[in-house]
């Protein structure tokens, strides 16, 4: 089994830990072309089960920058880091 994240994980990992993206910034860090269709996975994927909410909002230059805010009700007893680790809070 590979130690590799996926490209998509990267970029989960980069939204859980509160910062937010765009297009330009997923393509030169991931190396996502796409990062609509990637969105739209993670948000059906996170929104499921209503823990996890994504967010767009519009810069002032015109991009789309994407969040996700946690609306889990209790509190987190598992965190991730960048890299793909999992770390107790």
């Amino acid at each position: 089994m590979s130690n590799t994240l996926t490209k998509k994980r990267r970029l989960i990992n980069t939204l859980v830990a509160g910062n937010s993206i765009t297009a330009g910034e997923a393509k030169s860090r991931y190396g996502i072309a796409n990062i609509r269709a990637a969105m739209s996975d993670i948000k059906n994927q996170f929104e499921e089960y209503g823990n996890w909410q994504v967010n767009t909002e519009t810069t002032s230059t015109g991009k789309t920058r994407y969040s996700m805010d946690d609306i889990h009700p209790g509190q987190r007893v598992w965190g991730y880091s960048n890299d793909g680790t999992r770390f107790m809070l």
